[in-house]
């Protein structure tokens, strides 16, 4: 499968949760800006997938990052899009454009919800959704010392 593949509209997420369902799948869903892809997200990505059968991975657009962080993102979203769909761990990458990913999630109606650990469970958006629907919210532990802000100070030397 060419990384292209995985990279899903809207229009044909559904599709792809329906077969992962059928094939009695358990679908797991994540969601971040992704900027400079390092040991923090891989580890965190991975983590997520081992909760369950299929991850997606919702993925911020370009506007919507830059709305959350001024002057990012690093990379444009079809990069980080294929970087993230290269993952062999990554069944799905979908672009979100919205403040939240609230719509995607409803779209998805994931199995597990899942965030880092810098969140807490109340606090990530679509809990009520997945709980209601009898799924699980999850935190995973984050690697310390990797982040992407931390990167781009290190390469400016700040």
């Amino acid at each position: 499968m060419w990384t292209k593949d995985k990279i899903l509209t809207r229009e044909h997420l559904p599709a792809a949760v329906a077969a992962w369902r059928a094939q009695g799948r358990k679908v797991v869903f994540t969601n971040g800006c992704f900027d400079l892809l390092h040991l923090g997200h891989v580890d965190y990505l991975e983590q997520a997938r081992h909760l369950g059968d299929a991850l997606v991975v919702g993925l911020n657009t370009d506007a919507s990052v830059g709305a959350l962080k001024p002057g990012r993102p690093i990379q444009d979203e079809t990069a980080r899009a294929r970087i993230l769909a290269s993952l062999a761990f990554v069944d799905a990458v979908v672009l979100f454009g919205e403040p939240t990913p609230l719509a995607l999630i409803e779209l998805v109606q994931p199995d597990v919800l899942v965030k880092g650990d810098d969140y807490a469970i109340d606090g990530i958006v679509g809990h009520e959704l997945v709980l209601n629907r009898g799924g699980q919210v999850l935190t995973v532990p984050l690697v310390s010392g990797y982040s992407t802000s931390r990167i781009i100070e290190r390469i400016l030397g700040l």
